[in-house]
């Protein structure tokens, strides 16, 4: 009796964790969409004030899934990443989505034929060995801003205006040369910087203040994921400097994604619910190197349309996957959508106007 009443208990108990799994367990992982591995490589730019855990939290506070990584070392150029086995390891360590490049401040802001020598042979190397861990990584430029003061040791760029200039021409002429994108922290810094008296320098009035991570975060926010970080709130920077670098993050970026070509490789989604009633997905992709494409809208609809609308019969949350053929090979991405069903409006009881309100009397 003691043995079949334990194998009876084992075998009860086992059902029960699978009928977990079954029931819990699979919906959950349908609902979850697939992480976006970002690796940040640079220097004491990028590693300043944790910036990658600024950009993580903004991340997940948008209810994003991403991991966010970091390889960097202070004061180093791109000549000195090229030397660094550390980095290389780092780049070897995941299937990345992302990697941000940059540079040492000053790097980018001499003239093409400098940066030809200079810088290009090592940028060669870096996105050499990128590519060969995953083809299809999507590589990005950090472009960084100008010293306060600008950089007096060279006439071409002694003030704030002549280096950050410099910088966004310098880091143009390398997005020209590899065709990868450029986020134009520089632009947006220069932006906040003319129309407000946030600051957003460290005391060395080189480095960035908690106010220049910030910014720089929701720059990259805005570059990588496509939408605004408007309306998402972190404890990071004081709220009323935080809404403005938000609002000039949206703006550059927004306006000068054909310019920095940040267009390329990327999706929008647009969800939104209808007078009628219905659930309408606008959806758009531009992949300008696709063979094919193909997106999977997790109600058995499937499309290969590059834009277009769908319509969903009832409200949710639907994971929606696009799978785009390339000659590097095949790009997956995964987005979360959801639709609330329409609240309905209250009635509004009318009154008798035979009563007065107030003393209930006849009038």
């Amino acid at each position: 009796m003691l043995i079949s009443k334990s194998i009876r208990n084992i075998v009860l108990k086992s059902l029960l964790v699978f009928f977990n799994w079954l029931f819990f367990g699979t919906s959950a992982n349908a609902a979850t969409v697939e992480p976006i591995k970002i690796l940040f490589i640079g220097n004491s730019y990028t590693h300043m004030n944790e910036m990658p855990s600024i950009l993580q939290k903004i991340v997940d506070k948008a209810g994003k899934n991403a991991i966010i990584e970091r390889n960097t070392q202070s004061g180093a150029s791109f000549k000195v990443h090229s030397e660094r086995s550390d980095m290389y390891s780092a780049i070897k360590s995941r299937n990345w989505d992302y990697i941000v490049l940059q540079g040492f401040s000053r790097e980018l802001s001499y003239r093409p034929e400098y940066i030809d020598s200079a810088t290009v042979p090592f940028v060669n190397q870096i996105t050499d060995s990128i590519y060969q861990n995953n083809p299809c990584t999507n590589i990005l430029f950090y472009m960084t801003w100008g010293y306060e003061g600008g950089y007096l040791d060279r006439e071409e760029v002694n003030t704030y205006e002549k280096m950050a200039d410099s910088i966004e021409r310098g880091y143009r002429y390398l997005s020209d040369i590899y065709d990868v994108p450029v986020v134009p922290v520089g632009m947006v810094w220069k932006a906040v910087k003319e129309k407000s008296n946030i600051d957003l320098y460290a005391p060395d009035r080189a480095h960035p203040s908690k106010n220049g991570s910030y910014l720089i975060a929701s720059t990259f926010y805005n570059a990588i994921f496509n939408e605004s970080n408007e309306g998402v709130f972190t404890s990071t920077i004081d709220s009323k400097n935080a809404e403005i670098i938000k609002k000039e993050a949206k703006e550059i970026v927004e306006t000068s994604r054909h310019k920095y070509k940040l267009d390329k490789n990327k999706l929008t989604l647009s969800p939104q619910v209808s007078e009628e009633g219905k659930y309408i997905l606008d959806f758009k992709s531009y992949f300008p190197n696709a063979l094919d494409l193909q997106w999977k809208f997790d109600d058995g609809k499937k499309s290969k349309d590059s834009t277009g609308i769908h319509i969903y019969r009832k409200p949710g949350r639907y994971i929606v996957r696009l799978e785009v053929e390339e000659e590097c090979g095949t790009r997956y991405l995964e987005r979360a959508v959801v639709f609330k069903k329409p609240s309905r409006p209250k009635r509004v009881k009318k009154r008798n106007p035979k009563y007065n309100v107030n003393n209930k009397k006849k009038v």
